[in-house]
């Protein structure tokens, strides 16, 4: 594994002008939509031209795309130091996005946004080991993996299912389907009517893939 004195200056020069431009991008939102955050100001708040910027990124958007990266990268290594499995899991991973949402109320509505537009879950960006040791210190051997958010939600049904917990009326990918559904539209509907009790709404609907008492 790459460490951080094996990175020559010049590349890591280039990652911290990179990163330095998506928390600029990120600091921009606390009260605001992504759409409503202008390529200007980004720049002018990173100190940085938009010629550097399109060097690093092809448009305004891939901000979004690289929060989700370093953002779930984040979440995987959480789950994976506190031994978390199945639904406890998938539990930690709905509350950040609930922490998240107290911080900077317009990120997940934005992402939520983008994906209907792309009508797909984009790829993970690929980071280079200068942006990993400088993301991920002293884990860059989990920073470097991609993150895949379908193989997450299936490991979690899988590890469910085989504990006996997993909602048996369900298949496994018609679990992982739900799951989606859970991180994306619960979001959605306590949004609809107004709620800022976003956990309660992740609970109620997390409900619906696990085994009922009387099963």
């Amino acid at each position: 594994m790459t460490t951080h004195s094996d990175i020559p200056l010049r590349e890591l020069k280039k990652a911290k002008n990179k990163i330095t431009l998506y928390e600029a991008g990120l600091s921009l939102m606390q009260g605001r939509m992504f759409s409503q955050v202008m390529l200007e100001d980004i720049c002018r708040r990173a100190e940085l031209s938009k010629v550097t910027f399109f060097k690093f990124y092809q448009r305004k958007e891939d901000i979004l795309v690289y929060f989700m990266r370093i953002w779930l990268t984040e979440r995987i290594i959480e789950i994976e130091t506190e031994g978390k499995k199945g639904f406890q899991a998938f539990r930690h991973l709905l509350s950040q996005v609930a922490k998240e949402h107290q911080v900077r109320p317009g990120m997940m509505p934005s992402l939520i946004s983008f994906l209907a537009e792309q009508n797909m879950q984009p790829s993970m960006p690929e980071l280079s080991p200068a942006e990993v040791s400088l993301l991920f210190p002293g884990q860059e051997e989990a920073g470097s993996l991609s993150p895949n958010m379908y193989e997450l939600f299936q490991q979690f049904m899988k590890e469910e299912a085989q504990a006996g917990n997993l909602n048996k009326a369900l298949t496994l990918e018609q679990a992982v389907q739900m799951g989606f559904t859970v991180f994306y539209g619960a979001f959605l509907t306590a949004q609809l009517y107004n709620s800022t009790d976003i956990e309660r709404f992740y609970e109620t609907h997390l409900g619906l893939l696990e085994t009922k008492k009387e099963e």
